[in-house]
């Protein structure tokens, strides 16, 4: 959720104390939450003839994919169907033209993130792309439609959801206005309405015994990146000296058990967009109350030798980046979210502010710092925020990246199983395929006196795999009309690998169908024919299946290339990891 503006959300909040009770407004179909989930389902009701209300808390639309993570997490791209495919087929027409390269040639970009050339025009795909291409897309799709679109409008999240039964009846927002529906869909990343409205969810990694996971819960011991500190990092503020304080963004408290279950969450950033090219750079910002002493960890590992401060760095068009975290200290702010998925607007736009202050700081130090190593900080003083982004914003994405938050407790839970293949799937309405990726939970002090970071995790599945109708259902006596394809019903773990933007448009695009089958039978979402529905995804270009891999070919096409994505699996140090009394 874009929590970015804060005189935007102060106008909402008066608004919402200030304003009479305005006329409801009634659809067949309420979305609330304008990610890029929010978008596709409410496209595609709306092309199945029916009435659709998009009530967003954004004014940016297409949550991260319009936000700056342009290179796209993908995994087995065959699987991604239906409207997904569609956005990403509408991103590969607009940088046929001409003037889509403003910064440089199309031919000097080459053909990266595109579909294989020997697909057909109509089919071609581009996953890698610039972050106001994707708006102009999810925008251009919605003006083709008859969909309603309300900005600004936050969902009274104490009083503003009417039930009958188990049944919603209408959402409220702090502004007073009313949408009335016959089906809804919950499409923030935080599950704001789930919550609401009553429904079961978790927050933070369910123990590992919970569902039989080897790869939930706290994850002592377990490197399966190379986000953590591979030499010996002193945590203290005085090396060697406790008494002196840990330096700041070290917790001072035990990492738990393997295996244990906790309340955390895996850490957020921003995916900045950055240009090189002299007329299109804003030189980083120093943010108000930096503190180079926020970093001074960062010197210690560079004091290791580390170096690898520009591996994500990955190209977009336009001599632009997608700009990731990488490495044991980075854009990542390990263990100041904790309170999001929960939080008030006010607790959520504070810790948004937090994030933003930290990673423009980091930015600032890196390229301004004396000690900072000289090639380094020479090379990111080449760098600076793409001025032609986000340019009501100073330049900075809209949409902080929520990794996770709430995740629906459904009539399915996705679990590791799940995701690598050791059971049976009911009900397929879309597939992932990318690795169980949880970025870091925690940062530490090992019994030695050493730093450490916990909770990163990459564990690639076998093949594609399904994702159960019922992870989208809340339990009947909690919501039968309610529809949950972003915060869906599964295990920290799982989620790892769902949460990409490719399979929440999946999803969106899947949840908006059953929605239309339920409103023309009259049936709760729990009851609607699974036949019927899986018949008419696979009619609308959905994927439910992994398709059977291609025969040997004497002369095989050039296959697409898979783009480094957000993470980037590697075997792990000890696998399966023991707990030991060292890191436990």
């Amino acid at each position: 959720m874009n929590l970015c503006r804060p005189l935007a959300l102060a106008a909402a909040l008066l608004a919402s104390l200030t304003a009479h009770s305005a006329e409801p407004l009634h659809a067949d179909l309420v979305v609330y939450g304008g990610t890029s989930a929010g978008v596709v389902a409410a496209v595609q009701a709306a092309r199945l003839g029916r009435s659709v209300v998009l009530v967003c808390p954004e004014a940016h639309l297409g949550g991260l994919s319009s936000s700056g993570l342009g290179f796209t997490d993908t995994g087995n791209k065959a699987v991604i169907g239906g409207l997904s495919r569609e956005f990403y087929h509408r991103v590969w027409k607009h940088y046929q033209e001409p003037d889509a390269w403003r910064w440089q040639t199309k031919d000097s970009y080459g053909g990266r993130g595109q579909g294989t050339p020997a697909v057909d025009a109509d089919r071609r795909t581009q996953w890698i792309f610039e972050p106001h291409v994707a708006e102009r897309v999810f925008e251009d799709m919605l003006a083709e439609t008859d969909v309603r679109v309300f900005r600004d409008e936050w969902l009274d999240r104490q009083g503003g959801v009417e039930k009958q039964g188990a049944r919603l009846v209408a959402i409220t927002t702090l502004s007073g206005q009313s949408y009335r529906g016959k089906q809804f869909i919950d499409a923030t990343y935080e599950g704001d309405l789930l919550a609401a409205a009553g429904a079961d969810f978790h927050v933070g990694r369910e123990p590992g015994d919970r569902y039989n996971e080897q790869y939930n819960g706290v994850q002592t011991g377990v490197y399966h990146h190379n986000h953590y500190f591979q030499a010996p990092v002193d945590p203290y503020t005085t090396p060697g000296d406790p008494s002196s304080g840990l330096l700041p963004r070290i917790s001072d408290q035990p990492p738990g058990e393997y295996r244990a279950g906790d309340d955390k969450v895996q850490a957020y950033c921003f995916r900045m967009c950055l240009s090189r090219h002299p007329d299109n750079r804003v030189p980083f910002p120093k943010p108000e109350g930096y503190d180079p002493a926020d970093y001074e960890l960062l010197v210690r590992v560079f004091d290791t030798g580390w170096r690898e401060v520009f591996w994500k760095f990955d190209p977009i068009p336009n001599l632009k980046t997608d700009t990731n975290n990488h490495g044991p200290f980075s854009t990542d702010n390990i263990g100041y979210n904790y309170d999001y998925p929960e939080g008030s607007y006010e607790r959520r736009r504070e810790i948004v502010e937090e994030h933003r202050r930290y990673q423009q700081g980091l930015m600032y130090f890196l390229a301004n710092d004396p000690r900072v190593p000289e090639e380094v900080r020479q090379k990111m003083a080449q760098w600076g925020l793409a001025a032609d982004e986000f340019e009501d914003n100073d330049n900075w994405p809209h949409q902080i990246y929520v990794r996770e938050a709430r995740r629906l407790i459904g009539q399915y839970v996705m679990t590791e199983a799940d995701c690598l293949l050791q059971r049976t799937t009911p009900e397929p309405v879309g597939m992932g395929s990318y690795t169980m990726d949880s970025h870091n939970v925690q940062r530490y002090v090992t019994p030695e006196g050493h730093v450490q970071n916990e909770g990163d995790v990459g564990v690639k599945p076998p093949g594609p795999y399904a994702i159960a109708y019922g992870s989208l259902t809340p339990m009947r006596d909690q919501a039968t009309n309610l529809l949950v394809p972003v915060c869906v019903s599964s295990s920290h773990i799982a989620f790892g690998s769902i949460r990409m933007e490719p399979v929440f448009m999946i999803l969106g695009h899947s949840a908006a169908t059953a929605a239309d089958i339920a409103i023309e039978r009259g049936l709760a979402v729990q009851d609607v024919p699974y036949g019927e529905l899986r018949q008419r995804l696979l009619a609308e270009g959905q994927v439910l299946q992994a398709p059977a891999p291609p025969a040997p070919q004497e002369n095989p096409a050039p296959q697409e290339s898979a783009p480094q994505t957000d993470h980037q699996p590697a075997p792990p140090r000890h696998s399966p990891p023991t707990p030991s009394p060292v890191e436990s």
